[in-house]
């Protein structure tokens, strides 16, 4: 489950270890009873004189949060670690206490699980009462129940899982949402087309539909056009991507869209495809693949005919060559 993901993930980031975490090396700055501060640094605290009056044997803040960032430190963060873990491990220094079990749940606004093998999201997930971004893209999510889900979350990726049915994610799904990222999982036409409608995503602004299996063009169309706040959207990948008017027609069906598929909708553009939305006959439902070969050598050239002297026994070799495209 995700929960679990999580679990983990903090328990192999050591935020209760030196430097982070409460120990020897900070007790006094976080003792009520010996410290008039009650462990927090108020907004003015002069940093010198904090390091002055650190007790023999523990370090000032400032010189812990140094062992994070010099990477020449033994406790250096890692150069690619992501945003999430550097602003944990920065406050597992200057509060470790709100970062010690459940008190973590009230930190995070970005949670990323990726590549864990998660199936399922749980119920524990509505911990994360401040939680506004959740990725959770290469896993193994065939099902996601938004009841699951917080309702402050402001982005959800599900990139390259297994959804097929976006059902139970549209029962109650967060009202905020402004970005959804379905890209390489198992969506089909038409029975998805109904759940990307505004009466689930009210405030979607960003779309990511890549590389599943829509094929009903016109029926898709006449779902997002009710997507007032869209303005980025990816379909390529899908097979209705390689219909000849693809593009224009859904640049002229949703006039608000500022990119598709990675790619800038400009003026001259609008201007080229204008009045193709009022011409749904030229969307046909099938698709023209040219494949050209330009040159192939060392191969023998099965046309050519072999000349043998007359009366010749010499055996006759043919030539034939299977070419497959997998699509």
């Amino acid at each position: 489950s995700v929960s679990a993901a999580f679990w983990e993930h903090l328990r192999r980031l050591c935020l209760q270890d030196f430097p982070c975490g409460l120990g020897s090396w900070n007790k006094s700055r976080f003792d009520a009873r010996t410290s008039p501060r009650g462990g927090q640094l108020g907004p003015g605290a002069d940093p010198a004189g904090q390091e002055e009056a650190m007790p023999l044997g523990e370090e000032s803040p400032e010189a812990l949060m140094g062992l994070l960032s010099d990477r020449h430190s033994p406790w250096a963060l890692p150069p690619d670690c992501s945003p999430q873990d550097q602003h944990l491990w920065e406050m597992a220094v200057l509060a470790p206490k709100l970062v010690r079990g459940s008190r973590v749940f009230h930190v995070l606004r970005s949670l990323r699980i990726v590549g864990k093998a998660v199936e399922e999201v749980d119920k524990g997930l509505l911990q994360l009462q401040q939680l506004e971004e959740l990725i959770l893209s290469t896993n193994q999510i065939s099902r996601i129940t938004s009841a699951n889900l917080p309702r402050t979350l402001k982005v959800l990726e599900l990139c390259c899982n297994a959804v097929a049915d976006l059902r139970d994610l549209c029962a109650q799904p967060p009202p905020e949402l402004q970005h959804l990222g379905l890209g390489h999982n198992r969506l089909c036409s038409p029975s998805q087309d109904k759940y990307l409608t505004a009466d689930f995503w009210p405030n979607l602004v960003s779309l990511d539909l890549s590389f599943n299996n829509f094929t009903d063009l016109l029926g898709l169309v006449s779902q997002l056009s009710s997507l007032q706040k869209l303005r980025v959207l990816v379909l390529q990948g899908n097979p209705l991507a390689l219909i000849p008017t693809y593009r224009g027609f859904l640049v002229d069906s949703l006039p608000k869209l500022s990119i598709l598929d990675d790619i800038q909708i400009g003026h001259d553009e609008r201007h080229q495809f204008h009045g193709l939305a009022r011409q749904p006959e030229l969307v046909r439902s099938e698709a023209q693949v040219v494949v050209s070969i330009g040159e192939i050598k060392g191969v023998p050239d099965p046309s050519a005919h072999q000349q043998l002297e007359v009366g010749s026994e010499a055996p006759v070799i043919a030539y034939s060559y299977c070419v497959m495209y997998e699509f």
